[in-house]
């Protein structure tokens, strides 16, 4: 079965986190949501409390098959300014993993060195400050390099949860959950 760890950081969009967790644990994948800080409590951008399993520092040294970063601001900016989520993905990426982000958290991807040479995609109002990113900007909805998954806001959230199922059990698995779900196909 395998790993995700989904940091939530002060000020992380609450769809773009709960919807990605429900929809992989739906696909019986083990989901591990972390607090960037000692308080399990984390409070997204639109003020709404959420419970993390565990701490970051609990699950710095656990093997992950993917790291997927929510957005939301300042939660996106939290994460790229956390040297322990750049070594967690960077360690998960050198190690065979997926990296996703979705909305502004590809900013983390982009500091963390992650986006080079890849096509990806955010949040339209970051797009200029992936500019210097060393990939390519696209206006896709979902987006899929190598084993880097990137989209662009909590109404592409179920499409982003959907292609990292595709990814981390089979494209078989993601149909089934989004006919279940009413949800168009994943777009990988």
């Amino acid at each position: 079965m395998p790993k995700v760890l989904v940091p939530l950081a002060e000020g992380f969009e609450e769809m773009e986190a709960v919807i990605v967790v429900d929809v992989l644990r739906r696909a019986d994948i083990a989901v591990v949501t972390a607090s960037l800080t000692p308080a399990l409590t984390v409070t997204g951008s639109h003020c709404i409390p959420v419970v993390a399993d565990t701490t970051l520092d609990q699950v710095l040294n656990d093997h992950f098959d993917a790291v997927v970063l929510p957005g939301g601001l300042p939660g996106a900016t939290n994460l790229r300014d956390d040297t322990r989520v750049a070594a967690l993905v960077q360690r998960t990426a050198e190690q065979g993993g997926w990296t996703a982000a979705i909305c502004a958290a590809p900013l983390a991807l982009a500091a963390f060195g992650m986006l080079r040479e890849k096509r990806f995609t955010s949040h339209p109002s970051v797009r200029e400050r992936l500019s210097d990113a060393g990939g390519t900007y696209v206006e896709e909805r979902v987006v899929t390099d190598g084993r880097t998954v990137t989209s662009r806001s909590p109404g592409t959230a179920f499409e982003f949860a959907l292609a990292l199922v595709a990814q981390l059990v089979d494209e078989t698995a993601a149909q089934k959950l989004a006919a279940a779900m009413l949800v168009g196909p994943p777009t990988a």
